[in-house]
């Protein structure tokens, strides 16, 4: 899977038009978001909370167009507790955003 590095941007500049400094404001709202959903996996104590984390995770970056994202917390959602692979997947795909 391809990662499009202006696909974020491309789709908050859809949402609210031509505002650099909103689009700036909204893009670091969302990469807070990602951080807290990072380490709500990194945190959570049990499968149930690992899933859930996943999932919201999984909603935000479909909320901005970030597919990449989106699909590494799709097979975090699948996988056990804490899975390395997939923890460090994510932290790559944070890092590239």
């Amino acid at each position: 899977m391809a990662y499009d590095p202006g696909a974020i941007d491309a789709t908050l500049a859809a949402a609210v038009g031509d505002e650099p400094q909103l689009i700036a404001e909204l893009r670091e709202a969302f990469l807070d978001g990602v951080h807290r959903g990072l380490d709500g996996l990194e945190r959570a104590r049990d499968a149930q909370e690992w899933r859930v984390s996943a999932l919201r995770l999984k909603g935000l970056a479909a909320s901005f167009g970030a597919i990449r994202l989106m699909a590494i917390a799709t097979e975090a959602a699948e996988a056990e507790l804490r899975n390395i692979d997939v923890l460090r997947k994510l932290r790559r795909a944070v890092e590239r955003l």
